[in-house]
C-alpha cells in the first residue's frame, strides 16, 4: 500500500515538472495578422497640357443632279397623239403647230415617245420620225418599256358597183363584184379619208370617213349618188 502511493506521488510530481516546460506548438501560439509587403505603385504623371478635341468628320451628302424635263414640239405642223406607238392606234388628241408636251415615256421597239395629252389627264404616244418635232432635252433620260396593248383592225369595204380610190394612202378598192376575191376591202390606220368614185369622169369625191380602231367603214353610195346594200 506505502508502495501504490509513493508510485502516486511520482507520477503527479512528473505532470507537474512536464507542465511548467511546455513548449507550444505552431498552433497553439496565438494568431496574428500576416504582415503584406506594402506595393509601391508609381504615381500618375497629370500633365498641364490639354489634349487636343476630337476631330468631328461631317457626313457626306450626295446631290443628285436635277434632271432636266424632255419636250416635244410640234415645230414644222400638227402632230396628232394617239393611243399607242403607232399609226394603228387610234388618234386622242393633237399637238398644234409651235405647241410642246412633256416626253414621259419611250417604246423600245418604235420611234415613239409618250407624252402627256395637253388639256387632259391622259397620256399618249407622238411619233419622233417625222421632220414636224423637235425634241429638246435628253431623251435618254427618259425610261423606256414596251406597249403591250395592241391596236385593232380597222378597215374600208367599197359595197358599191364602181372602182373607188381612197386617200390618203392612195388606197385602190375594186368593186363590189369582186368581193369574193376581197379585193373590195383593205385594213388601213385609224384616221381621217376621202373617197373617190373611179367609174364617174372628173372622179368626184363620193365622202370623208373617219376611220377608228375596230371599225369597218362602208362604202355604199357611188359617185352617181346611187346607194347599194352590202352583202
Amino acid at each position: 500500500m506505502l508502495k501504490t502511493r509513493r508510485i502516486f506521488y511520482i507520477f503527479i510530481l512528473a505532470l507537474f515538472i512536464q507542465g511548467c516546460f511546455f513548449t507550444p506548438t505552431m498552433d497553439d501560439r496565438p494568431q496574428t495578422m500576416e504582415e503584406t509587403p506594402a506595393v509601391h505603385r508609381p504615381t500618375p504623371i497629370v500633365s498641364s497640357t490639354p489634349l487636343p478635341s476630337p476631330t468631328v468628320v461631317p457626313a457626306t451628302v450626295t446631290v443628285l443632279p436635277t434632271l432636266q424635263p424632255v419636250t416635244i414640239t410640234a415645230a414644222g405642223g400638227n402632230l396628232y397623239i394617239r393611243r399607242g406607238p403607232g399609226m394603228e392606234y387610234d388618234r386622242i388628241g393633237v399637238l398644234k403647230k409651235g405647241s410642246s408636251a412633256q416626253i414621259i415615256g419611250r417604246d423600245v421597239l418604235s420611234r415613239w415617245v409618250q407624252v402627256n395629252v395637253p388639256g387632259s389627264d391622259r397620256t399618249g404616244w407622238v411619233s419622233i420620225m417625222t421632220d414636224f418635232s423637235r425634241i429638246d432635252g435628253d431623251l435618254d433620260q427618259i425610261p423606256d418599256f414596251t406597249f403591250t396593248d395592241w391596236p385593232q383592225p380597222a378597215y374600208i369595204k367599197n359595197c358599191t358597183e364602181h372602182d373607188i380610190y381612197i386617200m390618203p394612202g392612195e388606197i385602190y378598192l375594186y368593186n363590189l363584184y369582186t368581193n369574193s376575191k376581197y379585193l373590195n376591202e383593205a385594213q388601213v390606220n385609224p384616221g381621217v379619208y376621202t373617197v373617190y368614185d373611179l367609174f364617174v369622169p372628173g372622179e368626184p369625191e363620193i365622202e370623208t370617213i373617219d376611220v377608228r380602231e375596230g371599225m369597218t367603214v362602208y362604202i355604199t353610195v357611188n359617185g352617181l349618188g346611187v346607194k347599194h346594200n352590202c352583202p
